[in-house]
């Protein structure tokens, strides 16, 4: 899929972000809070492998390893950013019955 692409699906989902935004949040997603090997969050971007010699002889595609990855960064992305508490008068939290 093309960035342009997913710029329009961007735009009318009304989120006011880059492609090359989600894409740097994934960067350092990846090498801050996983122990997912470079050359595999490397080849999710789709980035170029700047070694001739090293793009040579490399030819795999990693699908397993960038699917686990994958997964990994959706299972973070599904949790809660926060613990939600209630305020006010007689408010208790979920966990705690009356």
């Amino acid at each position: 899929m093309g960035e342009m692409t997913l710029s329009a699906v961007l735009r009318r989902m009304g989120h006011a972000v880059t492609v090359h935004g989600c894409r740097s949040m994934f960067r350092d997603w990846a090498a801050e809070a996983t122990s997912h090997p470079n050359h595999v969050v490397e080849l999710a971007l789709a980035h170029a492998i700047s070694s001739a010699v090293e793009a040579a002889y490399r030819r795999g595609d990693l699908f397993a390893h960038r699917a686990r990855l994958v997964a990994d960064r959706a299972a973070y992305l599904a949790r809660p950013a926060a613990e939600v508490v209630p305020i006010g008068r007689g408010a208790r939290p979920a966990d705690k019955p009356a």
